[in-house]
């Protein structure tokens, strides 16, 4: 029977091959490509074997969980890519040397505070809800560089990019058109004067459709069941 270890590292090949005829289908370098592994409710042999694997990136949802998870692995660069409430990003700024989330102007501001505190600059994306969703947070579309200009201005956040999580698909292939959406409004907000040296660097794809993703630009993916196997319940 198969354990653990080798079944992480076996489904770790495979979404790597998978990333780099995705990124030659793009016309891009697999290394251009992050792969950030999604570990919300995965047990710690998981954790264990994907970092023995070869992953250096995980991300969590979850500020508490990600306190016991970076016990497990501790030399991992740890990424926030789920919601993050104000009374978290202290803590937040703690534990994570990037945050996905960045969902609105409130909660950029209290990272940068808290990052100024600690001397440091937090690396962060604008999380964006392309597809105007109730359910889902982020910055709508419409209007969006006047929206998050004020967060250009904050000198301890160093935003690398945009983030979406797009409408649940069907097949990969829905998802394509809110990818390009995102990369255009990545194009655009590049052309606007605050943003001068805007990195353009794309959090976008998951299990289901992350090489579409990285066909249409992700630089950032973010995969969990495809790489740890079904969640917890």
């Amino acid at each position: 029977m198969t354990n653990v270890r080798d079944e992480v590292a076996a489904r770790m090949a495979t979404i790597r091959e998978r990333i780099a005829r995705a990124a030659v289908r793009g016309g891009r370098s697999p290394e251009e490509v992050v792969l950030v592994g999604a570990s919300k409710r995965q047990p710690p042999e998981r954790l264990r074997a994907a970092w023995e694997a070869g992953l250096r990136v995980f991300g969590e949802n979850i500020v508490q969980e990600a306190e016991a998870h970076r016990e497990i692995v501790q030399e991992a660069e740890w990424h926030l890519i789920g919601p993050l409430q104000s009374n978290k990003a202290a803590r937040a700024v703690e534990l994570f040397t990037t945050v996905h989330s960045v969902d609105r102007l409130k909660i950029a501001r209290h990272l940068d505070r808290h990052a100024r505190e600690r001397g440091i600059t937090l690396d962060c994306f604008l999380e964006v809800n392309v597809g105007d969703e109730e359910s889902k947070a982020g910055f709508t579309p419409h209007g969006f560089g006047e929206q998050v200009a004020p967060i250009a201005e904050l000198a301890n956040l160093r935003v690398l990019g945009l983030m979406a999580i797009p409408p649940l698909p069907e097949n990969p292939e829905d998802s394509r058109p809110w990818f390009v959406a995102l990369r255009q409004l990545s194009e655009r907000l590049a052309e606007r004067p605050e943003w001068r040296d805007w990195p353009g660097k794309l959090s976008m794809g998951m299990s289901a459709d992350y090489e579409v993703a990285i066909e249409e630009g992700a630089t950032h993916v973010r995969i969990g069941t495809d790489l740890f196997g079904a969640r917890a319940s």
